[in-house]
Parts: C-alpha cells; structure tokens; sequence
C-alpha cells in the first residue's frame, strides 16, 4: 500500500515537475504512484554523470513498471518521465574528457530531454570557478550541436550567467533557469534571452514577495513549475522531504501570483515542459 500524501489542491488540469531528482527519493516509485494521484502527468529526473547516473537509467523503467501496477486500479497511468543529464556545477571538477563524450552519447537516448543542470554557484564554490564557467560554456555548446535544450542552476552567479548565456546563446531547443528565485527585473533579463523561467517551493514562502512579483511579469507560454524535490518542498510542509506531488501546490502559488486560474497554470507549464523535452518528437 502505497502512503497517501495529505491533501493537496485540485489544479483542475494536469501538471508538470519540471526538475526533480528522482534517484535521491527514499522510494521513486511511491514518489511516481502519490504525483499520478496529484494530477502529475510528466517528469523531468536529473542524472548527474559525475555521481550515480546508472541507478537512474537503469532502474528507471523498473519504477514506471512498478508505479503502473499499483495505480492500475485506480485507473490512472504513471507519468511518463524524461531525463536532464549533465553535472552539477558542484562537480565541475569531476567532469573530464570521458564524461563530456560520454553526455553526447546518451543525448542519443530516447528518454533524455535536456542537458543538466548545469551553470555556475558561487554561493559554495565547491568548484573552483573556472571550471564550472568551463564547463557551463562546453555543455551550452554541445547543446547547440545535438539540439538540446538546458536547464540552468545558478546561485549568486547570475550576473555571470546571463553575460555568458549571451555570448554562447541560447540553444535553439530552449533554455530553462531551473528553481528561479530572484526578483521581477532578473527575470524580465532572462526573459529577453529567450529563457523559459521555473518556479519552486520558494514561491509559496511567505517571504518571497519579489519571487511571486516575478512570477506576475513572466507569461504563460515561458513558465514552468517543479519541485527540485527531495529539496525545498513548499508550504505547509517546508522541512519535509519534497517529492513530484508537491508541484501541485508550487502551481497554484503561481496562479494565485498572476491572479489566473490554478488550471491555466497547469496547462501552460505542463505544455511548455512537453515542447521543450520533446522536441524531437519524443513526446
């Protein structure tokens, strides 16, 4: 029996995580069961090559088989679930020549829709910073070879992310800036790259008022929601582990910010996240 989360809000349309770490979850599989009942359609489960990507490319298709048995009688489908691959700019000095040839590779596999995360903190510097803006700029790079879009993590660099995106620019499949939580003129910059922009628990935190300004200048056809899960789960249940389902409540933040309905929401991030991880017709 797979645990019940407590009650979530009804968008009144299906949605979207748009970045999750799957891999990282306790159980993926109850994770996938408890986002099918949260009305989660898609999935986008980052593998870190750096770390350990084989427990998501291999087990991956073991816990959709798993989530569908259980949620068979309830009449419900698993979420389908594409893969964002790359390093963290944590690891940056873990990427080597073996890594770079090896995320061109799987860019070939069916199941992977973006390369990431990738990009630069400066908030830890657990690498040196001329490796992470290395590596930022060769992942940007073999996106704009194989046609993959990116997702985009920046922490106190973003400054330096936008010069940089902008003198690589943006891959043609898109660009994501994953876990947005700045204010409304950041995010009128990136906008104006051609960015898509994601909103995550830190939206619902009652003292992230620039964050749902932002979230009010940034249109529907460029937002995303996720849930960056098993991190930053939203309010009421900050400090617990986040998971897919808590994406539910990160929309209806959102909606509530732009004064639209919960389902319109819905509706243009889960479409929004469906071109992006789909451009070659995957989905």
């Amino acid at each position: 029996m797979i645990e019940q989360l407590p009650t979530l809000p009804d968008l009144g349309a299906a949605c979207v995580d748009a970045h999750a770490h799957l891999s990282m979850l306790e159980d993926p599989v109850a994770a996938l069961v408890r986002a099918a009942r949260a009305g989660i359609v898609l999935v986008a489960s980052v593998v870190d090559l750096t770390e350990d990507p084989e427990s998501t490319f291999g087990g991956l298709e073991g816990w959709l088989a798993e989530a569908a048995g259980h949620l068979e009688s309830e009449g419900l489908s698993a979420p389908e679930v594409r893969l964002v691959v790359g390093w963290h700019p944590h690891n940056a000095k873990d990427g080597d020549e073996a890594l770079y040839e090896r995320l061109r590779e799987v860019a070939s596999d069916p199941r992977v829709g973006a390369f990431g995360e990738l990009g630069l903190d400066f908030h830890y510097d657990h690498s040196p910073r001329d490796e992470q803006r290395a590596w930022f700029r060769r992942h940007l790079e073999l996106a704009h070879e194989v046609g993959l879009p990116v997702e985009i993590h920046l922490r106190e660099a973003h400054d330096e992310g936008l010069t940089l995106l902008a003198e690589t620019g943006i891959p043609q499949a898109g660009c994501i800036i994953h876990c947005f939580t700045e204010g409304p003129e950041l995010a009128e910059r990136f906008l104006e790259l051609g960015c898509h922009i994601s909103f995550a628990g830190p939206v619902t935190f009652k003292k992230s008022d620039a964050l749902r300004e932002a979230a009010r200048v940034v249109p529907l056809d460029r937002l995303l929601v996720e849930t960056d899960c098993p991190f930053l789960a939203p309010h009421p249940y900050r400090g617990r582990k986040n998971e897919p389902a808590f994406a539910v409540l990160n929309a209806a933040a959102v909606a509530e910010a732009k004064g639209v309905s919960s389902a319109e929401v819905a509706t243009a991030a889960l479409g929004n996240a469906r071109e992006l991880f789909g451009r070659r017709g995957v989905l």
